[in-house]
């Protein structure tokens, strides 16, 4: 448990927060999704449940929502972005990957309804100056179901195991990169 005088990183949604520093040597982890559609929003959920856990201070969390190209200015100030996103891929819903996709192209054809726009926004990472490392972490899911803000059973309980998924690559990522000396 920390102490009164070391205060736990929390999850913002200030622009400011994101460029007030170097963030160079520090992971986002951002959640994409549209939370009105049922399961295919469970990457803003991860972001939430990683909110009311304790955070080392190297790892940041974004709510991406559909944000899209409103989101390019992120990539510009991180070493490290890990997406989370929902995918129909056929496997049993709530089944977690993680992967690093190195173009656009790389990650599933499968994900669901903003699809294009998160391909096109990776796109256009890879356009940028600076080309932070990217990772990818899918939850499957079987349909979506509009203008639902539920999970299904099983995608609900993939959520908490997500996010210690997402903790545990994160501090492996962050050691790694304290070990080279470099940033993430």
């Amino acid at each position: 448990m920390q102490s009164a005088s070391t205060p736990t990183p929390q999850a913002v949604s200030s622009d400011a927060f994101y460029f007030e520093k170097d963030k160079s040597g520090s992971i986002l982890v951002m959640g994409v999704g549209n939370y009105l559609m049922g399961d295919e929003g469970v990457g803003v959920r991860v972001i939430e449940e990683m909110a009311r856990r304790p955070l080392p201070e190297y790892l940041d969390l974004l709510d991406g929502g559909t944000g899209g190209f409103l989101l390019l200015d992120r990539f510009q100030a991180y070493g490290t972005v890990v997406f989370v996103d929902a995918t129909m891929d056929g496997a049993p819903p709530g089944t977690l990957k993680i992967m690093r996709p190195r173009f656009a192209s790389d990650f599933p054809t499968a994900l669901s309804v903003h699809d294009l726009g998160l391909k096109d926004m990776i796109e256009a990472v890879y356009l940028l100056d600076h080309k932070p490392d990217l990772y990818l972490l899918t939850i499957s899911i079987g349909g979506i179901d509009p203008m639902s803000v539920d999970l299904s059973k099983a995608v609900a309980a993939a959520v908490p195991r997500a996010a210690g998924r997402l903790l545990e690559l994160g501090r492996v990522l962050h050691l790694e990169n304290t070990r080279l000396g470099g940033d993430v």
